[in-house]
């Protein structure tokens, strides 16, 4: 029978046996040398039934091919082994999944503890005198970032969220960066961010803060230039990394520094 009838007989359409017959599994009864026209026998039609299932199963190709001869005994047996890696494998998936979640959980516990931490340092916090905003504009910065942890809990997505800044990813030496500004022994930020707060859309920023010791909660203070710099720069596109450390040298420092 032609290649049309026994794919209707089979109940599959002919490119699934021209594919049968690429992959050397299932080859025509015979091929006209003239048209190339492929020609099947009904009896083929149990090696189709085989095939099929084998593949259905999860069995390779390869494996389908060492099966195809092997009388129905053998072929249950590998079932049987299908099922036994099967189960093996659904078990090592269900222990990833209790790992994932536990992790996930440790995460969101992380991530309402910073959430805390930050509000309490905030709320301690005057940032009037160092950058010079009056309160309405603190009490909206302070909101902004409440609402930032809401989105975090809410989409789940945690890793949108780093718990400790990395020392050596904003290092002044980091090949990942280029200081585009700088500015060094100022008293307050009000003086000077001004100077750096119109970044490029789409570009990536690094600011490093060396601040004198006792200056001010890093957290408080770390949260503030952010969101300044964020306002500043609404609605465009830009991703903005900071680290405040205490300087060793008696002077305030900071650096802005472009995403190579």
């Amino acid at each position: 029978m032609t290649i049309t009838d026994f794919a209707r007989l089979c109940g599959c359409n002919p490119q699934t046996l021209r594919y049968y017959d690429r992959m050397e599994l299932l080859k025509p009864a015979r091929v006209d040398p003239w048209s190339g026209y492929r020609y099947y026998d009904e009896g083929q039609a149990l090696d189709f039934v085989k095939i099929k299932n084998l593949q259905t199963a999860g069995f390779t190709i390869g494996e389908i091919k060492t099966l195809l001869p092997v009388k129905n005994e053998g072929i249950i047996a590998a079932f049987d082994r299908k099922i036994a890696e099967q189960q093996e494998r659904l078990e090592q998936i269900k222990t990833i999944q209790r790992s994932y979640l536990n992790e996930m959980r440790q995460m969101e516990e992380k991530l309402r503890e910073a959430r805390k931490a930050v509000a309490q340092a905030m709320e301690g916090y005057d940032p009037r005198e160092e950058f010079g905003i009056d309160q309405a504009t603190y009490e909206e910065i302070t909101g902004s970032v409440d609402h930032y942890f809401d989105d975090l809990l809410s989409s789940g997505q945690y890793d949108r969220f780093k718990m400790n800044e990395d020392e050596e990813q904003l290092a002044l030496t980091s090949p990942d960066y280029e200081i585009v500004y700088e500015k060094h022994g100022w008293q307050h930020v009000k003086d000077f961010l001004h100077e750096c707060s119109t970044l490029p859309d789409g570009a990536g920023y690094g600011l490093r803060f060396e601040l004198l010791p006792g200056k001010a909660d890093h957290t408080a203070f770390a949260n503030v230039a952010l969101s300044l710099l964020i306002r500043a720069n609404a609605p465009k596109r830009r991703s903005l990394e900071l680290h405040v450390t205490d300087s060793a040298d008696g002077q305030n420092h900071f650096w802005l520094m472009r995403r190579k």
